[in-house]
């Protein structure tokens, strides 16, 4: 098998997934990533594909958009999503992970690839003039000489914003005298941990959200977050029940102790397969550490809660991606050179994930002089595409996937039956696309 080189610059989610995919090919990886000789603020691990935020990857339900974005990738032979099923933890209808578990067994697979060299260390430039394919997947954290390379070749200005991780908490130190297992809408003992509000308790609560002391932004930094990942007092700023439409939802959550909804609920998803860590879902802050163990020790059945990880803001750097990539993620004006994951102008993991597996098939496609490839746009994959391609640049914001995105109805559909529709005609779509391409 003949073997060709393709540089990978970053080693989290897209990288490792754009290298399982251009290795498939037959081609060689030179897979850089900074860990363990460099961290970023957000990063402890020296595992490659480590989870920072959630441990979430969203809905597994083929019938909404994320759901049939997985369903692909599997179809088209996902290393990441194979590795997320093998290291899943119970979470409802949504696919989590153990994420020591899964940065583990990718990192294993990576470097046990013979075809895959590892290179641990830091990349500060490019190297827009080599003839080797590069694919840039430094994700959100890029550095900032990094980010300098990326403005200086496109001649466009980064944009950022930033996101907010939420935190964790030790199992054992929970009171489960008051917090009950329930999934939302579903009978019985559910998968999440649910600690109840009351009304007085509610509004103690959102009150000490309210005064709470935050970390501040520096001066150059401009406060810009991503609506799908709001820290827990910016959503408390917009309204006094603005929470107990987001994340403190209590609809479907009765309380089996009452037989009755609280007035108010924060859900706990499981971290590991054992239990013994839960993360407070949908709870990203900024608060400094003090406020968050004296603000979240007031949530019923927190009281005593030990905090394995306190939440955090990091920065989000991505590209104007309309003005600047071609469908194949690569630069329009340079085309040796493929951005992929977070960087590219897609939020979430399965979203990143999904730009680093058709960057590494284009790397390599390219380098054994095949035609690149673009996803239909009847798929989720596609629908990802046309958004970075397609969007006016001028209110160009990263998305994660949602049925917004695809083609529009060519004749009225009932909801309930739309997830469903675009199931079949995403997978019917990416066979025929499949069959095409030999």
């Amino acid at each position: 098998m003949t073997t060709k080189h393709i540089k990978i610059i970053g080693g989290g989610l897209a990288g490792c997934e754009a290298a399982w995919q251009a290795v498939q090919l037959g081609c060689q990886v030179d897979l850089y990533e900074m860990k363990p000789q460099k961290f970023s603020p957000a990063h402890s691990s020296s595992s490659l594909a480590e989870l920072v935020c959630s441990n979430s990857l969203r809905s597994n339900a083929p019938t909404s958009a994320v759901g049939l974005l997985k369903e692909e990738m599997r179809h088209l032979g996902s290393l990441l999503i194979r590795i997320a099923d093998e290291t899943a933890v119970p979470a409802g209808q949504a696919l989590a992970v153990n994420r020591d578990d899964f940065a583990a067994k990718v990192t294993k697979e990576i470097e046990a690839h013979p075809l895959i060299t590892i290179v641990h260390e830091e990349q500060t430039d490019i190297g827009k003039d080599s003839e080797t394919p590069i694919i840039l997947a430094t994700g959100p954290l890029t550095s900032e000489k990094m980010a300098e390379s990326l403005a200086q070749l496109t001649g466009k200005e980064r944009l950022a914003f930033y996101d907010a991780i939420a935190p964790i908490v030790s199992e054992e130190s929970l009171n489960m005298d008051i917090i009950y297992s329930k999934s939302r809408w579903q009978d019985g003992p559910g998968d999440y941990l649910n600690c109840p509000f009351d009304k007085e308790q509610y509004l103690a609560f959102i009150d000490a959200l309210g005064t709470g002391k935050t970390v501040p932004l520096k001066e150059f930094e401009d406060e810009k977050y991503f609506e799908g990942c709001l820290p827990i007092e910016i959503m408390r700023a917009r309204g006094e029940d603005t929470l107990r439409y987001g994340p403190m939802k209590p609809v479907g959550l009765r309380d089996p102790r009452t037989g009755r909804d609280p007035y108010a609920a924060v859900q706990l998803r499981m971290e590991n397969k054992e239990g013994t860590m839960y993360n407070l879902v949908g709870f990203q802050t900024k608060l400094t550490y003090p406020e968050q163990k004296r603000i979240f020790r007031m949530i019923p059945g927190m009281e005593q809660a030990e905090f394995v990880r306190l939440g955090s803001i990091h920065r989000n750097t991505f590209v104007c991606a309309p003005e600047l990539l071609q469908e194949s993620l690569q630069l329009q004006d340079a085309p040796n050179i493929y951005l992929a994951g977070q960087l590219s102008g897609v939020e979430g993991y399965v979203e990143s994930t999904a730009m680093g597996m058709l960057a590494g098939i284009n790397a390599a496609r390219t380098l054994l002089g095949k035609p690149v490839i673009t996803p239909p746009s009847e798929t989720a994959l596609g629908a990802l595409i046309g958004h970075l391609t397609k969007t006016d640049p001028k209110c160009f914001q990263p998305s994660n996937v949602n049925f917004g995105l695809f083609p529009a109805w060519e004749k009225k559909v009932p909801k309930k039956m739309r997830g469903e529709i675009r199931r079949e005609k995403s997978m019917a779509a990416l066979k025929l696309w499949q069959e095409k391409l030999g």
